[in-house]
């Protein structure tokens, strides 16, 4: 259980690992690289503050950082605690997180900035922890180095995006565990979970592309909430529902949510302000339209009755409103007691 994990005092642990570099010029840079106490600073900048070349900034940071990787094989300050801490959380959650994931489990809370590069900069000086640079594919993450390598995290994490794009759609984890063949199910969600390109809505797991898993404009995010609903619902309603969801940039207003239903094909109105997914076998038409498809489709008369329990079917409308229509069309025709044909 996480409650039984030893503590580790972010602040104190790097005061004590900085402790170890003599000079004060190179404590200054690599503070300052890795932000441990401020937001990071470029080599331009460190180096323009201390009177030297970016160059030299570099040479610096690469002589101290090999410095402290070596002494943590020996004597580096809680190199060791930090180590098992950590490996302890990543056994917990799938043996590879985010940095902010990890970091958050640290401090039990929401993870600052200073936090998350305090973190990052000692699982680089852990030798049994392996480190994902964050870039335009990865977010910045830590592995359990005993399991795989940087290189094979990459590798893994590739074979699930190939995974993904195979399946087609989206999908719950286990079918991509079984998919890359691992029974792990948590380790291949842990692996997916670092990557960019992946993305996951309500256990619904997919490309970062794809609307269902990772919609970013509003007609994408109407389309998950009726999705998910399962049944129509009237504009008002999926506003609400857009507004009290997980899903990101929620302040929509209501009437951006009618337009947008409007314009998208995908959604249909089948009453008054009520609307459906087209894949649920709805069509765009006015009631008289439907009558009219229902009479078609019989090939025949049909009683008031019948007609009014199709037309239910497939719009949210009042009877008086189905009979009104019936009653006051042109292309409809009494042909016998409260029993209607097309006219012509």
């Amino acid at each position: 259980m996480e409650d039984n994990i030893e503590q580790l005092n972010l602040e104190t642990t790097i005061q004590d690992i900085l402790g170890t570099i003599e000079r004060e010029r190179e404590r200054e840079i690599v503070s300052r690289r890795f932000g441990l106490f401020d937001r990071r600073e470029t080599l331009e900048q460190i180096g323009e503050l201390l009177g030297i070349t970016r160059e030299r900034v570099r040479q610096l940071e690469k002589v101290v950082i090999t410095k402290l990787k070596a002494a943590a094989d020996g004597d580096l300050p809680h190199i060791k605690t930090i180590e098992k801490v950590f490996s302890q959380h990543l056994e917990q959650v799938g043996k590879v997180a985010r940095v902010s994931d990890i970091t958050g489990r640290l401090i039990k809370g929401e993870p600052s900035r200073l936090d998350q590069a305090r973190v990052a900069f000692l699982a680089s000086l852990a030798p049994a922890i392996a480190v994902i640079d964050d870039n335009d594919h990865f977010f910045h993450a830590i592995g359990l180095a005993s399991d795989h390598t940087e290189k094979a995290i990459r590798e893994r994490v590739n074979k699930i995006i190939e995974a993904i794009s195979d399946i087609g759609e989206p999908t719950d984890i286990k079918t991509v565990a079984a998919k890359v063949n691992n029974p792990d199910s948590k380790h291949v969600e842990a692996l997916a979970s670092i990557s960019k390109n992946i993305a996951n809505l309500h256990n619904r797991w997919g490309l970062a592309k794809w609307p269902m898993v990772n919609p970013k404009n509003i007609r994408d995010k109407i389309y998950v909430i009726l999705h998910d609903n399962k049944k129509p619902m009237h504009f008002s309603e999926i506003a609400e529902a857009i507004k009290t969801s997980d899903l990101k940039r929620k302040d929509v207003t209501t009437q951006a949510i009618h337009n947008e239903l409007i314009k998208d094909s995908r959604f249909v109105l089948i009453g008054r302000g009520i609307y459906a997914l087209r894949e649920w076998g709805y069509k765009k038409g006015t009631v008289s339209d439907v009558i009219t498809e229902i009479l078609k489709k019989e090939g025949g008369p049909l009683h008031r009755d019948e007609i009014v329990k199709r037309v239910l079917k497939s719009r949210r409308v009042k009877e008086t409103t189905i009979l009104l229509n019936l009653q006051g069309k042109d292309q409809f025709k009494r042909v016998a007691k409260a029993t209607y044909t097309l006219a012509g």
